[in-house]
């Protein structure tokens, strides 16, 4: 116990030390509890922080997203268990180097490997201090090129058509509008625009805004839907369930606005949870991991036949041609064929020039 807190437990359980004033049992057994209390509180505030509390405290001052903060807390945690729980201020480079190789060694993808470094500078340089020399020992992952996947619209249309329910009008709109799945996912009220026609996202990718189409083959659906959301929501209110979460501390400058209509989720969740904050009961806005596992069972159900019928279609090409010129060949030169030719009327042949000149190149 520190001497401040010593004192403050002396005057709260025996009265002042300097004046006359003497305390009463009932005082002094008061002052007791409360100066253990305090005494407490004082030993915890004075203890410094863990390093990895002050790491999501320096992501967290910044404003990085929370998918930000777990996976720079999941790399920092690796990167002090690799080396037998060291403080990083005992590494340098030579560590960092040999955890980043380690990890390409291993077959992590270059993206991961990037984001591990990323971590630990930030470790370095914000938290720890100390910045690190320029590594050039480092054996990197190298970055493959892939293609994209690309359906036609035979195929989105064969997709959507085994979805049904707020999924279809989610992978509709993801698909229409060029939505991410979070951005579809954590769409509000307030972000449809019926009249312009337009959807506004709101912290998108890189805490970005930015405005894009509402489709118009979207809006009867999604009327219906809202509709069948605002019957629920009134639900919810009657059972005093019917706030909604807000991002950042708008809930301390508007009080009312979690209840209000416009800040509600237009893709609400099926069931409820307790906000560890306020204790209240309810609800988040769909999970992504609901259409994502919709769309994996409706590629199952029926497996697209378009991607088939494309590899078809170049090999009966091939084939066509080849037949043809092989018979071409054939009628060119007779020495090669078993039965006459004929070289008038519907059977005549072309002459060796024009078959020539119809050839594929190889």
């Amino acid at each position: 116990m520190s001497a401040w807190a010593r004192s403050a437990y002396t005057v709260l359980a025996g009265g002042c030390t300097n004046c006359a004033i003497e305390a009463s049992p009932s005082q002094r057994d008061a002052g007791r509890r409360h100066g253990a209390t305090l005494a407490m509180s004082i030993r915890i505030v004075t203890e410094p922080p863990k390093l990895l509390d002050r790491v999501r405290q320096a992501i967290r001052l910044r404003h990085y997203s929370q998918r930000t903060e777990q996976p720079y807390v999941s790399w920092i945690r690796r990167f002090i268990v690799f080396h037998e729980k060291r403080h990083p201020r005992d590494l340098g480079e030579q560590e960092v180097t040999a955890f980043l190789s380690t990890l390409a060694t291993r077959g992590v993808s270059a993206s991961m490997q990037n984001q591990a470094l990323s971590a630990i500078l930030f470790l370095y340089d914000v938290v720890v201090g100390q910045r690190l020399a320029w590594m050039n020992d480092i054996v990197r992952a190298q970055r493959p090129v892939r293609l994209p996947v690309v359906l036609s619209r035979e195929e989105v249309a064969s997709l959507l058509s085994h979805l049904s329910g707020p999924v279809w009008l989610m992978a509709s709109l993801m698909y229409g509008a060029g939505l991410r799945l979070l951005e579809c996912a954590e769409l509000r009220v307030k972000d449809i625009n019926f009249d312009r026609g337009e959807l506004v996202v709101r912290d998108g990718k890189g805490g970005k805004d930015r405005v894009t189409m509402l489709p118009g083959a979207m809006k009867g659906p999604l009327v219906a839907h809202l509709t069948r959301v605002t019957a629920q929501h009134e639900a919810d209110e009657a059972a005093g369930r019917g706030s909604g979460a807000l991002p950042g501390a708008l809930r301390a400058k508007y009080p009312n606005a979690p209840r209000e209509w416009a800040w509600q989720w237009v893709f609400p969740a099926t069931r409820f949870y307790v906000d560890p904050a306020t204790g209240e009961r309810r609800r988040h806005h769909l999970h992504e991991a609901v259409p994502q596992r919709a769309v994996k069972e409706a590629r199952c159900a029926e497996p697209a036949r378009s991607a088939w019928a494309q590899c078809r279609a170049p090999m009966n090409q091939i084939a066509r041609d080849a037949h043809r010129r092989t018979a071409l060949s054939r009628s060119a030169y007779p020495a090669y064929t078993s039965s006459p030719v004929s070289t008038t009327g519907a059977d005549a042949v072309d002459t060796r020039e024009q078959i020539e000149s119809r050839r594929l190149p190889r």
